[in-house]
């Protein structure tokens, strides 16, 4: 009976707060943003190039979106909740 009583006095908590999972999907918005801006530039026919998979967006701020991305999970796991 007292394990009973133990069981119904402990309250699930999770393991992290509100503002932990506003980060995450910051991060997780910003991953998405730049794979999407990542894709295209490819051509139907292989015989012809397409220049355009080497411009500025698919090279450098895409990449660099993930990146940052992945530095706000980071940040968003890291951060202690409990404090305001």
């Amino acid at each position: 009976m007292g394990e009973k009583k133990r069981k119904d006095k402990v309250k699930p908590t999770f393991v992290f707060g509100k503002k932990n999972y506003k980060f995450m999907f910051i991060g997780l918005a910003c991953i998405a943003l730049g794979f999407i801006l990542m894709s295209g530039g490819g051509s139907d026919d292989p015989n012809v190039f397409n220049p355009d998979i080497f411009s500025w967006r698919r090279i450098r701020l895409a990449p660099t979106l993930v990146l940052i991305g992945f530095g706000i999970q980071v940040y968003a796991i890291l951060l202690n909740p409990e404090k305001d």
